[in-house]
């Protein structure tokens, strides 16, 4: 990210050259679910995670916040395709810009197409707020609120099953 300016969003509206604008609006998947066993096969060491095409990398990239920021996870691509292919808002995700955002501390697991800023934004909160081993009240505190800020703020997305 460059710059967050209300005239360089303007002026990248429609994409300029290699620049893009991160979209303003998160979406909440209602009808999409992970059972235990692809999310293992994502091979990711927390609840939260993030994942979005890196057209630097050429491929899907996932992440988790950690103490020492966004920690990249080694991505089994086979399993993620599998994934993707079950929803149409994952496969439409903008490059670079609009992330799978995954809460599984949540009961139940909630699933977001999330700008990615918003991704980076939980990352600095865990990174600034996490105290000792277990992260501390604060860290779970404030982990909570950013998610109920993104549900009030999130469009509800859901398949029309035919």
């Amino acid at each position: 990210m460059l710059c967050s300016c209300d005239a360089c969003a303007l002026l990248f509206q429609d994409g300029y050259g290699r620049y893009r604008r991160i979209p303003r609006d998160a979406y909440y998947l209602a009808d999409f679910h992970l059972d235990e066993l692809q999310w293992e096969a994502l091979a990711i060491p927390i609840n939260l995670a993030f994942f979005f095409f890196s057209t630097a990398a050429n491929r899907t990239l996932a992440f988790y916040p950690s103490t020492g920021g966004a920690t990249e996870s080694l991505l089994d691509l086979a399993a993620w395709n599998q994934i993707a292919a079950a929803h149409p808002r994952i496969q439409e995700m903008q490059p670079d810009v609009e992330a799978l955002l995954i809460n599984r501390l949540a009961n139940p697991p909630e699933y977001y197409v999330s700008p990615i800023d918003r991704c980076y934004e939980l990352t600095g909160i865990v990174r600034k707020q996490w105290s000792g081993f277990t992260g501390g009240d604060a860290v779970w505190k404030a982990i909570a609120e950013f998610f109920t800020t993104l549900r009030n703020e999130a469009v509800k997305v859901e398949l029309r099953h035919a």
